[in-house]
This record gives structure tokens, C-alpha cells and sequence, in this order.
């Protein structure tokens, strides 16, 4: 153990409700953890930190400038949008993230909700739960068309570990698969498929979903001029980042029917707020940002994070983003 470390977790309730120990990091130095920090409460809870654990904590250069005692930075999650990772580079803080842990769990989720949308088991679960079921005349009844993924092709924006889950499980239900990618990689995995445009992908997909990462330059890009591409019948995902997609644009296009329904587990402002306008829009199911969050998911986030924390004590920090920054 190393006695001189402090390591401080500002938003840890997430990782652990208290189901996921932080027994590994605990033995790594002296360990304090906070389920939740709020902005004004940052720079007291982290002044004596030589480590800092955040999920969505926002660590500003101001904030980094705040904090000399400051070493390592490591993600409690993949994305670090609200970290100044340059400016953390610049002061000589490497800043970890935690790669590739929930994408099984990704893909799962995301096969819910399509098939959500496909199949509306709520919906009937509900109806059933009515005595819908006990007064109908016959054995079967739908309230809504149904829909059978065979055949239909699946567009996916970003082809990462994620992108290529999607893809093998697409196959599986007998979905052609097309995808989108700025750089198509090496590796595209044991399922065919077609990479085209983007503007081809959402005029020709039944189904598009994203699996992409947010940066500067693709902030709501799904706009209503792509979202005006799509099929009338077609169905949208976002279990990616939620400021990819303009809401308002996509609000308006499930009221018009432009497109048949969408599936989200993110928006762009969380916790969601009440005047989001998808809130109310037809045929969206929403889940609450749950696609990484299944226990065995955030049981290898934990793992990696203390992977992280060791390789930084030992001099030879992993998963940095910012490596190329570093003083």
C-alpha cells in the first residue's frame, strides 16, 4: 500500500450503489469517497487529493489550476468531455480513462430497446395486466404493428467494439448490416458488412443506431436534415452520447411520423429536465443512461480503474489520454 497516496472519488455512487466494492482502491493508499460532488463543493473535497476519480464531475482548467497537489486524474468512465484534458497535460497530469468495458452491456441494451420498439412488450404487458387479454375473443391480439428484424437492413454509425457487437448480434437475427465511419478500420470483424456515407446510411437503413464518440465538430449532427433522409418507417437508436443529436429536430420528427419511433438511454443534458422536448414525443422509449451499468460491466470498470490507479503509482501510467500533451 502506498501510505503517501490520496486518492479521492467525487462521484461514486454510480460505479457503486453499493454492490462494487472499493476494496481494490483502498488498498492502493488513503481512499475518500463521495457518491455525489456538486460544482461549488469541488475544490474542498479535492484540494487534498494526489489522485481524482470522476464520472461527470466537470474538472475545468480553473478548477485544475485550484488543485497543486493534484498528480493523476482517472476516469470512472470511457468519455471525459468534462475533464480539460489539455489543460490537465499541460500541468504534467496524466488522465486515464476506462476503455472497453461495458460494450457487451452496450449491446444488449441496445437490442432491448429495438426490440422494444419492435415488439412493444410494455405496451402489451400493460394491456394484458388491464384484463385486456381475459376479455378478448380471441387468443391472440396486438395493439400495435408488429415488426421482425429479418431482412431489414441496420445502419451503424461507428465502428468500434461496440459497433461491432451490434453488427454480430444484427447477423444473428438475420439484419444486413451497413455502417458509417470517418476511418474505416482494419478490423471489421466476422459479420459482412457495407461501409457508405452518412447520407446514405440514414436514406437507405430501417433501422440507424449510434455508437460513436462525441467530439468538437459532431455535436447534433442527427438534424432534421438527416432525420428527413430517413424511411417513414424507420427506426432511430442513440446509445451513445445525447449531444449528438439535435432533440428538437428529432422531437418533430416523431410528431410529423417523418420516422416510425426512436430508442434512447442518453440525452444531451443529465439528468434528463423537464422540458426536454423527446419527453412527450410518440413512439420514443427511453431507458436512463443504463446501457453500461450491468454489475458485471461495472465490476471490470472497477478492475480497470484500479489498474489504472497501480500503473500510475508504479510510473508507468495505461489508458492515458493525453499522453501526447504531457509535459
Amino acid at each position: 500500500m502506498t501510505e503517501q497516496s490520496n486518492i479521492v472519488i467525487l462521484d461514486g455512487y454510480t460505479v457503486n450503489p453499493g454492490d462494487n466494492p472499493w476494496d481494490s482502491l483502498k488498498a492502493l493508499g488513503r481512499c475518500s469517497v463521495y457518491d455525489r460532488t456538486a460544482d461549488e463543493l469541488t475544490l474542498e473535497r479535492a484540494k487534498s487529493a494526489d489522485i481524482l476519480l470522476v464520472s461527470k464531475v466537470r474538472l475545468d482548467e480553473a478548477v485544475l489550476e485550484a488543485l497543486p497537489n493534484l498528480k493523476y486524474i482517472s476516469m470512472l468512465a470511457t468519455g471525459y468531455n468534462n475533464v480539460d484534458v489539455a489543460a490537465a497535460g499541460k500541468r504534467g497530469i496524466p488522465v486515464s480513462n476506462v476503455p472497453a468495458y461495458s460494450s457487451e452491456s452496450v449491446v444488449q441494451a441496445t437490442f432491448a430497446l429495438l426490440l422494444e420498439l419492435a415488439m412493444h412488450a410494455g405496451l402489451h404487458d400493460t394491456s394484458v395486466k388491464a384484463g385486456e387479454w381475459v376479455a378478448c375473443p380471441d387468443f391472440a391480439y396486438w395493439k400495435t404493428p408488429l415488426l421482425e428484424l429479418s431482412g431489414l437492413t441496420l445502419g451503424i454509425v461507428g465502428y468500434g467494439a461496440i459497433g461491432r457487437g451490434v453488427a454480430r448480434v444484427a447477423a444473428a437475427f438475420g439484419m444486413k448490416v451497413i455502417a458509417y465511419a470517418p476511418r474505416i478500420p482494419q478490423d471489421t470483424g466476422s459479420v459482412p458488412v457495407r461501409f457508405v456515407e452518412l447520407e446514405e446510411l440514414f436514406a437507405s437503413a430501417d433501422v440507424v443506431s449510434l455508437h460513436c464518440p462525441q467530439t468538437p465538430d459532431n455535436g447534433g449532427f442527427v438534424n432534421a436534415r438527416l432525420l428527413g433522409m430517413m424511411k417513414s418507417s424507420a427506426l432511430f437508436l442513440n446509445l451513445a452520447r445525447g449531444g449528438l443529436v439535435n432533440e428538437a429536430d428529432l422531437a418533430q420528427a416523431l410528431h410529423d411520423g417523418r420516422i416510425a419511433g426512436a430508442g434512447l438511454d442518453v440525452v444531451a443534458r443529465e439528468p434528463m429536465v423537464a422540458d426536454n422536448p423527446l419527453l412527450h414525443a410518440p413512439n420514443c422509449v427511453f431507458t436512463p443512461h443504463i446501457a453500461w451499468a450491468s454489475l458485471a460491466a461495472r465490476k471490470r470498470l472497477m478492475a480497470i480503474v484500479t489498474a489504472n490507479v497501480a500503473a500510475f503509482l508504479a510510473g508507468a501510467p495505461i489508458n492515458v489520454v493525453n499522453r501526447q500533451i504531457l509535459k
